[in-house]
């Protein structure tokens, strides 16, 4: 059973080509590229936005659709704030065509030890004017009344919600190009072009684009991109697995997560299900060589993580992956259009059940689709956003760790602020590119 939700096999919406010159190009067209375009191109920069793809195929349609503040690193918090203003612009700007729902995010706590935890974090909510409140035992059962397990307690922060990631990013694409956003899809880029040091164009498959700036936002494909460049990313590769169910009765408006599962209504009537307790990491040649960073990630997450010590081929990270090319050839970026991974097939069987048993009432629930996406994750489980200092002109965004649906549009006003060297209004010292490099102490974000 699959159900990428999307694939390279439809005609493109923005066929191209690109222009010969523009004040800006971005590469990677999912939601922190698009954000990004689409604030580039209200400050009146001509913009392109280049994917070798189709526009948010890989993880900004893949993930589990949530808009949340509640339990995200506190430099993230400001950003996050803000997205959730633009999510409701946005939203009326798409003519609600987004799937936004505030719905409230919930996080379950089996126990008093978790409900402890989620007590810690209450401090950090309320600094940021968050709505954030813990629920006890009665409160959690009046929000899942159908639910066969009694829980301790819970966080809930009403003011967090869903859309519908692929339909979401589809929209605000749409909008960047009726702003002048150029977008091309299925054109690679394969090098920066550089003089005197500095970027002066990007090398496309379609050919050069000249540029002052450009905008790195590439996902999983970011540390190979960067490292034919000379500049080490420390990027680990984390298979994840998601379903949908068909059509189910209503039992929370909430987006949900205890230890094991999380699900959240989907517009179709059916429910979204994923395991919060598994993940698979993929191993290749960089990944092994960044290792020692991602010890305390690994060491925290061993117990959920199944490590395999390979990546398929044409993954950024494969064993056989070139790490260099020459820009006049087709580059990796070329040789696989997008990753769509395989869906682990045991979890699947096991979220089904595990929602079924949660709320019985459903009777035997069915899953209408599965997929898998590649979530690029960074030491700390914090994001880089940051100007490339060995490559002056270039702007980083990336590694948003899994977190990146719900801020993109915050993501995507900062990185249009660090192009056109404007103050970006928050503090961004924890997303620092040099953190990796300059003996900073990494410590890994909250993981309530």
């Amino acid at each position: 059973m699959r159900g990428a939700p999307v694939t390279d096999l439809a005609p493109p919406a923005f066929p191209g080509p690109p222009p010969p010159a523009a004040d800006v190009v971005v590469i990677g067209a999912g939601i922190i590229g698009i954000m990004a375009s689409y604030f580039l191109a209200i400050r009146g920069l001509r913009t392109v936005l280049v994917e070798k793809g189709r526009v948010g195929a890989e993880q900004s349609s893949r993930n589990w659709g949530w808009v949340r503040a509640q339990g995200r690193d506190e430099a993230e918090l400001p950003l996050m704030v803000e997205a959730h203003r633009l999510w409701d612009r946005l939203e009326a700007e798409t003519g609600r065509a987004t799937g936004l729902v505030r719905g409230g995010v919930l996080y379950l706590a089996a126990d008093r030890d978790r409900l402890e935890r989620y007590a810690a974090w209450l401090p950090t909510a309320r600094a940021h004017g968050l709505d954030t409140r813990l629920l006890d035992a009665g409160a959690v059962a009046a929000l899942l009344p159908g639910a066969a397990r009694r829980f301790e307690g819970g966080l809930l922060t009403p003011s967090d919600g869903r859309a519908e990631p692929a339909r979401a990013v589809g929209a605000l694409a749409r909008l960047a190009a009726a702003r002048g956003v150029r977008i091309v899809e299925g054109c690679a880029a394969r090098a920066l072009d550089l003089a005197a040091g500095r970027v002066a164009g990007v090398i496309t498959e379609a050919g050069r684009i000249g540029c002052d700036a450009a905008v790195l936002a590439g996902g999983a494909w970011s540390s190979l991109f960067l490292r034919a460049h000379g500049v080490g990313l420390p990027q680990l590769s984390v298979r994840a697995t998601v379903a949908a169910t068909a059509p189910l009765p209503m039992v929370t408006e909430a987006a949900v997560s205890d230890r094991r599962l999380a699900f959240r209504r989907r517009s179709d009537g059916g429910y979204l299900v994923a395991p919060s307790d598994f993940h698979e990491v993929l191993v290749g040649p960089d990944a092994f060589r960044h290792l020692r960073a991602f010890r305390a990630q690994i060491r925290a997450e061993l117990a959920s993580s199944r490590v395999l010590p390979w990546s398929p081929l044409g993954y950024p990270d494969g064993w056989l992956t070139a790490r260099r090319w020459p820009a006049d050839r087709p580059s990796p970026f070329e040789r696989l259009r997008i990753l769509d991974p395989r869906p682990h097939g045991p979890t699947l069987a096991r979220l089904a059940a595990a929602f079924g048993t949660l709320f019985p009432a459903l009777g035997p629930v069915r899953l209408a689709a599965a997929w898998g996406g590649m979530i690029d994750t960074l030491p700390d489980v914090v994001p880089a956003i940051d100007h490339v200092a060995a490559l002056p002109g270039l702007v980083l965004a990336t590694g948003m760790s899994g977190h990146g649906f719900g801020i993109g549009p915050g993501v995507g006003r900062v990185v249009a602020d660090l192009v056109a060297g404007d103050p970006s209004g928050h503090d961004l010292a924890r997303f620092r590119l040099a953190r990796f490099a300059d003996g900073s102490r990494l410590v890994p974000g909250p993981t309530i």
